[in-house]
Order: C-alpha cells, then structure tokens, then sequence
C-alpha cells in the first residue's frame, strides 16, 4: 500500500519563508564548532580506544565485545559523515569534504561521494516512487505495485519483508561496500582515484588487522559481528524517518513535502545521541544544514508553526516508530501474498 498525499498549497506560497525567518532570528543556522570539537573528539577517542582494546586483547573470543563496541563506533562515524555532508560542521565545502572522505572512506570504507550524491536526492524528493533512491524497489519494496510479479528469492523476501527487515539490516554494511564499488567503477563519483584508494587503504589495514592479531576463524567471526552489527544499528537510525510515511505525488509545496514525508522520534538526550539528532527529522528536512544540538531547541517552534498552518506533524516513541515501518511493509507485501496463495 503506498500512501500519497493530497496537494496541498499554501495560497500565498510562502509558508516556509515565514518559518525560515523565525529560525534565522532564532540564531539556529549558526555553527557550532564547540559541539562538533566534542563529538568529533569523543567519536575519535571511541575509535583509538576500540582499536587499542583489539590489539591489548589478542587473539581471543573476547574479541566479539570489541566487534560491538567497534560496530557501535562505526555508526557514529557514519552520523559524523553524515552532518559533514550537510555542510552543518564546516561551513565552505573543502573541509567539508576532507573531513567527509577521512570519515566515510578511510573510517568506515564507504564511498563519501556516492553516498552524498545519494543523500541529497533523497532530500530533494523524500519518498519519492521515481526519485527517492532510498524507496527505489530493490531487496525491499516500499510500494504496493512493485510488489507483484516477484519470484523466486526476491518473491519469498517481498511477502515476508517485515518479519525479515531486522535480520536484512546485517548485511547492510556490505552493501554499502558493494555500492560504493558500484559508483566507483560507473563513474558516479567526481573523486574516483582519491576515494578508491582510501577505499582501499581501509580494506587493507582492517583485513591485515584481523588476520594477523586474530586467528582465522577469529578473524572471520570478528567481521561478521562487526559488520552485521554496524548495519543493524546504522539501519535503526534511519528506518524511523520515513517508512510509512505518505508518498508524495510531485504537486505540494516545499513545506509539505518535507513534513508530511518525515516522522520525528520522541525521547531524551540519550535518544538524541543515539540517534545522531536524526529522530529531529522533520526539522532536519526543511533545514538540512541545521546543526545537530539546534534541532532540540527548531523542535517546538516547528511544531507548532505547523499546527498554525494547519500541516499535520508526525511524532512517534522509538518503538512505535519501528511498530509503524514495519506494519507498512507489512502491508505493502500484501499483493504478493496473495498472488503467491493464488498460483
């Protein structure tokens, strides 16, 4: 079942404008270098310490709690990635970069330029049948007409997503290695030699890490732990957002668009952190460049501008969040059941 929205507009076409005012004069578009100074320094100290932990410990089984602690790091890294991408730590777009290619590539051996061009379609048309890359029909379906006509692996995953969903989160680290090579080799990236060979440089210290402190059969339950898990976590952060969400029919104004496509998360500063203030994600998508701890303080003054203008605003617990994303793939895997059940 895919949901649309109704086009809604604003007769004068300038409620964000009006909302955009409020948030400048508020002063939550400035930057905060303290905040990221912090966070960076900590998401480094996580990664020294994590590494340091692994070569301290040796070749033992105990090394599965690195593999978690490791794989908790990763993810943190990838938020870290991802506010760089955004332009929210540095201003111009050099540093920027830099910063993104030492996070994305070197730390976490994923493709900065892929992802980023990746990324920004999703925010220029969140949710999007043609144009969201991110509910594009592939391992999972997101739209009930994709969803007929599936055979084979793909038919069984389709009718059964929901209940899959978790467990297909552990693969998600690999594919966004495999990705990454994807764009790398067509060309989709502008950088290709710069991020093939960071790309690269990671393989090479993370597998000789592995197989020389690790004996091999450790080596190989290390990388799967590590990575199943760094892909479970970095898929909780972002399945919240949108699944389940209305889909967007391409005639509603920018406001509506970013609102009605977005779910924010309900919680605390731990969920905050967790999370990488992506459960601010209706405030996120109207103001992409917003940095992280100024979500906590646009949060009330969105909501309520929406409810001025009569835009519904979408909040949920964590929980019922996950609840909601998979009821939806739930049910939009509810044709395929029923053309397999009628062959």
């Amino acid at each position: 079942m895919t949901i649309t929205m109704a086009p809604l507009r604003s007769p004068t076409g300038s409620d964000f404008a009006a909302l955009a005012r409020r948030i400048n004069q508020e002063g939550l578009m400035e930057r905060r270098p303290a905040y990221y100074v912090a966070r960076m320094s900590v998401v480094a100290l996580m990664l020294l310490g994590g590494w340091t932990a692994f070569v301290l410990i040796g070749s033992s089984w105990w090394q599965m709690f690195t593999a978690a602690l490791l794989a908790i790091t990763f993810a943190q890294v990838a938020l870290l990635a991802h506010d760089l991408a955004h332009r929210q730590v540095f201003r111009t777009k050099r540093p920027s970069e830099i910063a993104g290619l030492v996070a994305g590539n070197l730390g976490i051996g994923m493709s900065y330029g892929w992802w980023m061009d990746k990324h920004t379609r999703h925010h220029n048309n969140p949710n999007h049948d043609d144009l969201d890359p991110d509910v594009a029909p592939e391992v999972l379906i997101w739209a009930t007409e994709s969803a007929v006509g599936r055979r084979g692996l793909a038919g069984f995953i389709t009718r059964h997503q929901a209940g899959l969903f978790f467990p297909l989160l552990t693969l998600l680290a690999i594919d966004l290695k495999v990705s990454s090579i994807k764009a790398l080799r067509n060309g989709v990236v502008k950088r290709r030699a710069l991020e093939s060979g960071l790309l690269v440089l990671h393989a090479a210290a993370y597998l000789t890490a592995l197989f020389v402190v690790l004996s091999p059969l450790q080596a190989v339950a290390f990388l799967v732990v590590h990575q199943a898990l760094f892909g479970v976590y970095l898929g909780m952060t972002f399945a919240p957002n949108h699944k389940g969400m209305p889909h967007p029919v391409g005639d509603e104004d920018f406001l509506r668009k970013q609102v009605l496509t977005s779910r924010n998360v309900r919680g605390n500063r731990l969920t905050d952190a967790a999370l990488g203030g992506l459960n601010y994600q209706i405030e996120h998508h109207l103001f992409p460049g917003m940095p992280t701890p100024n979500l906590r303080r646009a949060q009330p003054i969105v909501q309520a501008y929406c409810a001025s203008v009569g835009v519904p605003y979408e909040e949920a617990g964590l929980i019922a969040s996950y609840r909601q994303a998979l009821r939806y793939l739930h049910e939009v895997g509810a044709p395929a059941r029923a053309e397999h059940a009628a062959r």
